[in-house]
């Protein structure tokens, strides 16, 4: 099974953005109206909810869907105010001790993985993962905030923003912990997430987010897929998500524990999950290193290293299947 990650540099919402919008938007439009045209909210709702959350982002969103055509149904897709369900598995960590760095594994199925790496200055320089086109799975910003998110092992959906584009909006709006903090409490989210987020002071919190109980701060190192109790007993058992925290947990209280060999660890069982036949397994793995500014992508045996003053384009190609047996293609 192969993945591909794509390395691009948008320095502003034009062609090369289009270009790979274009690309996914067949796949994007199908699980948007998955439940149908009138199931998701118009686009006068969704641009009213985007100036009312975030204004500063309001050019941007102009931009981002008028490079998309400007038609109705991509740009009320490219608001992600109240969109589909949708879930991952995923671990984090906020180390902070130095060298000061956010680590996490990403999985979902390799069917839905966008592939893309973004390097951006629309608001402010920005490195990350993106998905649904303009927003973030992970990321970091030139002022050393970094931030990462895992699903919150709940079934309750409700009224608020896809994460990815929550994850974009602090990312471009936000310098440190207390200013990421005071945004993602005030914001609405569809789903329950766990967004853990670290600067380059090694500050870091982990913000427990849901539609219906409102946020909750954690001093939370590790994040995994719940909040807490266990509300749905199903998927925390297939994605092992109290073992995968009990095990980071335990590393994180040892005082022998580096930064390296935590990170190592991301590519071994119980973290690194390698349920193909299930197509829910661990596509990449990141680490946010704050006080170099650099972003490392990597899987058993390979890795790509970006920083904001060193950016390079490239395409990765990775065989999940075999790990560390890929194509490198410039």
């Amino acid at each position: 099974m192969l993945i591909s990650l794509k390395c691009v540099e948008i320095e502003k919402v034009g062609d090369k953005w289009r270009k790979l919008f274009e690309k996914s938007w067949p796949y994007y439009k199908k699980w948007y109206l998955s439940q149908g045209y009138t199931a998701r909210p118009g686009y006068l709702t969704c641009l009213e909810q985007i100036e009312e959350h975030m204004p500063e982002l309001l050019p941007i969103y102009e931009q981002v869907c008028k490079s998309a055509g400007g038609g109705d149904l991509a740009s009320r897709f490219l608001s992600l105010y109240n969109p589909p369900p949708f879930m991952s598995g995923c671990t984090q960590i906020a180390w902070n001790k130095s060298p000061f760095s956010l680590i996490r594994n990403y999985d979902y199925n390799p069917k839905w993985f966008e592939g893309v790496m973004m390097k951006t200055n629309w608001l402010k320089p920005i490195i990350g993962i993106s998905d649904c086109n303009w927003g973030l799975l992970d990321g970091m910003n030139e002022d050393g905030l970094a931030i990462s998110l895992t699903f919150g092992g709940r079934k309750i959906s409700g009224e608020g923003f896809g994460i990815p584009l929550v994850m974009r909006y602090v990312l471009e709006t936000c310098k440190d912990v207390p200013e990421a903090v005071s945004t993602l409490l005030r914001l609405p989210v569809h789903m329950s997430y766990n967004v853990t987020i670290l600067d380059k002071s090694g500050k870091y919190k982990t913000i427990y987010l849901t539609p219906d109980k409102g946020p909750r701060i954690d001093i939370e190192q590790v994040a995994t897929n719940h909040q807490g109790d266990i509300e749905w007993l199903e998927y925390a058992e297939m994605t092992a998500t109290r073992e995968r925290k009990a095990y980071l947990d335990a590393m994180v209280k040892d005082p022998d524990q580096t930064r390296d060999h935590i990170s190592a660890k991301f590519l071994q069982t119980p973290l690194y999950n390698k349920d193909f036949d299930k197509s829910f397994c661990t596509l990449y793995s990141t680490q946010y290193d704050l006080e170099e500014l650099s972003a490392t992508v990597f899987w058993p045996n390979k890795s790509i290293v970006q920083k904001f003053d060193d950016y390079k384009e490239c395409r990765e190609i990775i065989n999940i299947n075999r790990p560390g047996i890929g194509e490198f293609i410039s």
